[in-house]
């Protein structure tokens, strides 16, 4: 897609030449795209409102795939048990599901990063405290942390976001202390410590560049884990209360309809929900490869 730059030999355009030289690339970047667009324009691709209970009608219930209601309104994915159009509610769903995992990486990513540097240019008692909460956090599933979390706080976005971070953090803040060991012990660190700059300062500006591209293709594979936690949750009742639905608890509204035939409530939010985990986790694997092409093909 991108070989064909020649003009400017630039480390962006070797970057984009060695990310969508793989198609398998391509294909996942592309899918990925379409999603983030679905999620962010939902409110304006959306048939309706699926959360608004004026347009909601009861006749509506259950209707398959490509019925029409009594108000001449066609539903390609059909609708819910409460008559929601599961077009529309998937693509607002997603915008829920990608905010959540997103938001909950970004949080995490900070917290792990800026601690993981603090341990492995600190080093002593700081680096022993930080690693062995980090080891104690690593020792439990990230899903029995995430559930006795939200037993104890309750449902909300802002809880399972807390949630998620708590379960993310350890693996940014083990893998930034590693990279910075290994960089604390170079020229370039010992000559800045020699010209006096502050320790904020090396670990900021000169130690983290090089810890950057493996926590980029981490953060990437979190942020799929965490939609696939967060729908996990929300599908066991303890995620996102039903005025906040994602993607996990729409395949829960259907899961007690599967037995009857009536497939596509909780079929096609898991299409959804598949599709954009398959499409981070193609990206997260190319990024991978180009950042760091000794594991090409690993």
């Amino acid at each position: 897609m991108f070989n064909k730059i020649t003009r400017a030999d630039t480390p962006f355009t070797r970057f984009l030449q060695g990310f969508f030289s793989s198609r398998i690339a391509t294909f996942g970047f592309i899918l990925l795209l379409l999603l983030l667009l679905a999620a962010i324009f939902a409110p304006i691709i959306s048939p309706q409102n699926p959360y608004d209970l004026e347009h909601l009608d009861v006749m509506d219930s259950r209707l398959e795939p490509g019925k029409t209601s009594m108000e001449g309104m066609t539903f390609l994915l059909g609708t819910d048990d409460q008559g929601r159009d599961m077009l529309s509610a998937i693509l607002y769903g997603l915008r829920i599901s990608v905010m959540v995992g997103v938001t909950s990486t970004v949080i995490a990513l900070a917290i792990g990063l800026s601690l993981g540097l603090l341990a492995g240019y600190a080093g002593g008692r700081i680096e022993a405290l930080i690693m062995r909460v980090a080891d104690i956090q690593l020792a439990f599933p990230p899903i029995l942390v995430a559930l006795i979390l939200l037993a104890l706080t309750g449902r909300g976005v802002d809880k399972i976001i807390i949630a998620l971070v708590t379960v993310q953090w350890a693996y940014y803040a083990r893998t930034t202390r590693s990279t910075a060991l290994v960089e604390r012990k170079k020229e370039y660190i010992e000559a800045a410590s020699l010209l006096g700059l502050s320790p904020l300062r090396i670990m900021f500006r000169h130690l983290l560049p090089n810890c950057l591209p493996p926590l980029i293709v981490i953060a990437a594979l979190q942020v799929a884990s965490a939609i696939s936690l967060e729908a996990t949750l929300s599908f066991l009742g303890l995620g996102l209360p039903v005025t906040e639905p994602s993607l996990g608890l729409l395949i829960s509204n259907g899961f007690q309809y599967l037995l009857s035939g009536k497939y596509w409530i909780s079929f096609f939010p898991g299409v959804a929900l598949l599709a954009a985990v398959v499409a981070i986790n193609l990206v997260a694997d190319q990024l991978r490869d180009v950042l760091n092409p000794r594991l090409q093909g690993q």
